[in-house]
């Protein structure tokens, strides 16, 4: 790969959402390309299409076949696929789902294989990609599949909040069999390792959110905050972690008590995402941590409803370039000091 630039990778998305309008107009903006040179998994025909459906004239895609080919100058596109899609924005269809997958698998095997620095995501559908080759919750799952050992992390992210959660694409009704201290245990020491590779924070603080409505109440309205939360939390500190906890999630956040933290765990997904999607939203970054390759995506889904209006925001999207640049340069840097512990570590504490 080449020195010159980070090479982001990017897969399209549900052809019939908003995904192809935020990626182009977010490489609209030639600043971009000053820092990355951005790599499209799709087809020219379906970029095409979305452009004149956005009625964009000044912009292009330079196709490639092959990343030995790339212009660092240009935004790039590799076709995944030749034939004609037919596209029908705004709607769920299996066509969308179809060719959302075959762009996700080139771009992940082109991570696999190092010809991409990081992978952003635009957003799928998580119903139609369902086939024999995604069998899967969600992107995070996928990935975990692809390149983890089990200890990946789902991590929202913004300037002024950052979230992971410890149980991800589940039915509420599983969430509290799926709870287990070393789980909990586990997600928080990938948490702290995140916070201090890829944010560069030295001595993370980590806020720990309950299961149950008031944490629970010492048992009043359930256990697992005794049983199971807080042996979590007292092993973390045993290990030298400054993790506290827990916390009732609506207080927490309703008395903006996590402005204190680095950052927080909650229990389940909702519990942390409505939080942090209303705190945060077009400005926040989903990233896929304690995973060997970097991946983001911006934190919106297909949004249907205005796809092909040109309406959407590309904040989001643009923000998950920004936070895969970020998070790689990171974690380049991290790794050079614990190769060279003699160096002066330039790993700050404050955010």
């Amino acid at each position: 790969m080449s020195d010159e630039k980070i090479i982001v990778g990017i897969s399209q998305g549900d052809i019939n959402g908003i995904g192809l309008e935020v990626i182009i107009k977010t490489f609209l903006d030639p600043q971009m390309l000053e820092i990355c040179t951005p790599v499209l998994y799709s087809s020219l025909k379906t970029a095409s299409f979305h452009r004149k459906a956005l009625n964009i004239e000044d912009f292009s895609f330079n196709q490639i076949k092959d990343l030995s080919e790339i212009n660092h100058k240009r935004s790039n596109l590799i076709n995944v696929y030749e034939e004609d899609v037919n596209i029908e924005l705004g709607k769920q269809t299996e066509t969308g789902g179809k060719y959302a997958l075959k762009s996700l698998e080139a771009a992940a095997y082109a991570l696999a294989q190092g010809k991409i620095h990081v992978l952003i995501t635009a957003p799928i559908n998580k119903e139609n990609i369902q086939s024999p080759d995604f069998n899967f919750p969600g992107h995070t799952e996928y990935l975990e599949d692809k390149f983890g050992d089990g200890n990946s992390l789902m991590f929202l992210v913004s300037d002024t909040l950052r979230v992971a959660v410890a149980t991800g694409h589940i039915p509420v009704t599983q969430v509290a069999q799926a709870l287990s201290t070393e789980k909990i245990l586990k997600k928080i020491h990938a948490l702290n390792k995140s916070l201090i590779q890829d944010f560069e924070i030295r001595k993370p603080k980590i806020a720990i959110l309950g299961l149950n409505p008031h944490a629970g109440d010492n048992g009043v309205i359930g256990n697992e905050e005794k049983e199971i939360i807080l042996p979590a939390i007292a092993k973390a500190t045993e290990a030298g972690m400054l993790v506290f906890g827990p916390y009732p999630a609506d207080g927490f956040f309703g008395n903006e008590a996590y402005k204190k933290f680095d950052a927080v765990l909650a229990m389940y997904h909702d519990q942390g995402l409505i939080p942090f999607k209303t705190i945060s939203f077009n400005s926040g970054v989903n990233f896929t941590a304690g995973l060997p390759v970097v991946r983001t995506s911006p934190d919106h889904g297909t949004a249907y409803d205005i796809a092909g209006k040109n309406i959407a925001s590309e904040e989001s999207f643009r923000k998950a370039v920004y936070t895969a640049i970020d998070i790689y340069n990171r974690r380049k840097q991290y790794k050079e000091i614990s190769a060279n512990p003699l160096k002066i570590n330039p790993i700050r504490r404050e955010r």
